[in-house]
């Protein structure tokens, strides 16, 4: 299976470039952002003035490699050769100790498609995480099909070789644009992330993206974002946006992918599909390399 960097899968793709926002760029999504903005203008972010400190005395860390995709939207019969041939091709990935899945696993909800998509996941030949995606709700609440399919899949963390692993359920029911996290999941946070070292070199995996500049990004995303500024976060993953964007804050780099859906397009106006494969150095340093979906075999 052959992979790319990102700047050679853009070259040969001629796609639109990544969107790049500095932290000291203006944040626009509706007007200030309150303490948020505060934060970031006195540079109180992983990367600026809080990295140096997580640096002094960060906890120890070994290398850990992981594969990130996203927006499915499986529909129906006709989708499960495509996943397979997905999944398969994940399962390649040499090194890979676990892979998500960000959502929309469903194109409109079925129980069957929840269901088709579980299965698909376990041809990867590893531990998947999946969140909850606004069309994965289309046929019932997160505590219906989804939650009966993929239980304790909503809010949750975990840590693998010393790196940390937030995932956090951001829809809003069947909403698609104009989203605000749910108050249960920023409860859920407030009793959780006291379990977390906020020195150890941490990841945080939303459906929604996150990042202001982004379309489609919640309306309270900074209330999200707030909660990990004493954090030694070292990169953000989300999907929903069907394309590659990249916003900085400090060190801290917060990426949205294409979709690997059959049914499906980009919203950026790239035809291509792919996943992310990443990783984790023992040093807190995070990269990713952008890898093609060649497809099912005819």
């Amino acid at each position: 299976m052959g992979q790319f960097s990102l700047s050679q899968m853009m070259d040969s793709t001629r796609a639109t470039p990544l969107t790049t926002t500095t932290a000291e760029g203006a944040i626009t999504r509706r007007g200030a952002m309150g303490r948020l903005a505060t934060l970031l203008a006195m540079g109180a972010w992983p990367g600026l003035t809080g990295c140096i400190a997580h640096r002094a005395k960060s906890s120890p860390a070994a290398a850990v490699r992981f594969v990130v995709t996203n927006d499915f939207h499986h529909e129906e019969a006709a989708c499960d050769p495509w996943m397979q041939a997905l999944f398969s091709q994940v399962a390649e990935t040499d090194g890979a100790e676990f892979c998500f899945a960000l959502g929309d696993l469903a194109n409109s909800g079925k129980r069957t498609s929840l269901e088709n998509m579980r299965e698909h996941l376990r041809l990867a030949g590893m531990p998947t995480y999946t969140t909850p995606g606004n069309h994965d709700l289309d046929e019932s609440p997160v505590e219906g099909f989804y939650e009966e399919v993929f239980p304790n899949r909503r809010n949750y963390h975990f840590t693998q070789n010393g790196w940390q692993f937030v995932v956090v359920d951001t829809t809003e029911g069947t909403a698609w644009k104009d989203v605000t996290i749910a108050d249960d999941t920023f409860a859920w946070l407030d009793a959780h992330l006291a379990e977390l070292d906020p020195s150890a070199p941490t990841v945080l995996l939303t459906h929604f993206p996150i990042a202001a500049d982004v379309r489609m990004c919640p309306l309270n995303a900074e209330s999200l974002l707030e909660r990990f500024v004493d954090f030694n976060l070292r990169g953000t993953f989300s999907g929903h946006f069907h394309g590659q964007s990249l916003v900085h804050r400090g060190e801290t780099e917060m990426v949205t992918n294409v979709c690997v859906a059959r049914v499906r397009g980009n919203h950026d106006g790239t035809a291509f599909k792919g996943y992310w494969v990443c990783d984790g150095a023992a040093d807190g340093t995070l990269s990713r390399t952008f890898v093609p979906f060649v497809g099912p075999v005819a």
